[in-house]
């Protein structure tokens, strides 16, 4: 391990020094198609990342914003379990090892050894030049799917995986990731299908005797009635010149939206309520949509709540509420 701890700065100080000589053409072809694969429907049974250059796209395309949504779902899993540190982790279907750098993060006083498995040797290759003298972290081929076996691990994530698979081979994954772990987070894209993958995962690690310890402030059923919203967050993302190059555009960011669970069989204290909108800031108030035990509900801070007022101004979406300290 070197003396700079993975970070979101020293992904994409890795990520410049790995890809800056990329023709920006061919990048940019690469990710035009790994776009249409991103946001189609039908489940593949080949991997998606064919060569390096494909591997390389996707990295520049995709990495930072993989690694802000598992960061966010890491953040409340921390606050859920404040005491927990896992000593071992896996990756699966981690490609470059996006998540694997988030993880590294979220305890980098002491990293647990992650292992991250994927089919696309061209991607392991890649996450592993990046990943050198940065992270403690072995690569492995395999076959992500429904007859995938893992080792027993403290910690399991599956980012941006789901959608890949067929909703019979979903379901035998998340199984696995049941009986091998003691925490799961799994991340999909913040969309209505998305929310739906995510569901139907916490639904089976619920039946598995796992507790949901984030987003969720209770491990009973959503309260969301299907088909009428989905409960998702949003990351900031901040956006390289190569990353702008690569993505077109001229922002210095993105959001990344993103759907998450985080179950556990550890004695987690969820939040007791999470914040599943932006914050609206008016005269003198700010508006909380809030999922709570008893359900979806709106929350009103006034100026009259001193501190709490203050905090609610600087509250964001995807927050545990009430703060700790208001209780």
């Amino acid at each position: 391990m070197n003396a700079s701890a993975p970070s979101a700065d020293s992904l994409r100080a890795a990520l410049a020094g790995l890809l800056g000589g990329l023709p920006p053409k061919q990048a940019a072809q690469a990710v035009d198609r790994l776009i249409a694969n991103y946001r189609g429907t039908t489940p593949t049974d080949a991997p998606v990342l064919r060569d390096r250059s494909d591997v390389a796209a996707y990295a520049a395309y995709r990495m930072p914003a993989t690694f802000e949504a598992v960061r966010g779902a890491l953040a409340a899993l921390r606050g859920a379990a404040p005491d927990w540190e896992p000593r071992t982790h896996t990756d699966v279907g981690g490609g470059t090892g996006a998540a694997s750098w988030a993880v590294a993060e979220a305890w980098e006083e002491r990293p647990p050894r992650s292992t991250v498995l994927d089919w696309a040797e061209p991607a392991l290759a890649l996450g592993r030049e990046l990943a050198a003298g940065a992270l403690d972290a072995e690569w492995r081929t395999a076959r992500i799917g429904g007859a995938l076996k893992l080792d027993d691990t403290d910690l399991v994530t599956v980012s941006y995986v789901l959608k890949e698979l067929t909703p019979a081979d979903r379901a035998a994954l998340v199984t696995e990731t049941a009986r091998a772990a003691q925490t799961v987070v799994i991340v999909e894209p913040g969309t209505p299908d998305g929310y739906e993958r995510i569901i139907a995962a916490r639904t089976l690690l619920i039946e598995a005797g796992f507790t949901v310890a984030a987003p969720c402030p209770h491990s009973g059923a959503c309260p969301i009635e299907p088909g009428t919203d989905w409960c998702h967050f949003a990351a900031r993302v901040s956006r390289s010149s190569l990353h702008r190059q690569v993505k077109g555009g001229s922002l210095p960011y993105e959001d990344e939206k993103y759907a998450y669970v985080a179950a556990t069989r550890l004695p987690p204290s969820p939040a007791a309520s999470r914040i599943t909108r932006r914050p609206q800031i008016r005269r003198g108030m700010v508006l909380l949509d809030l999922c709570g035990p008893d359900g979806l509900g709106r929350d009103t801070v006034t100026k009259r709540h001193g501190p709490l007022y203050r905090q609610a101004r600087d509250a964001e979406w995807g927050d545990a509420w009430p703060p700790e300290d208001e209780g």
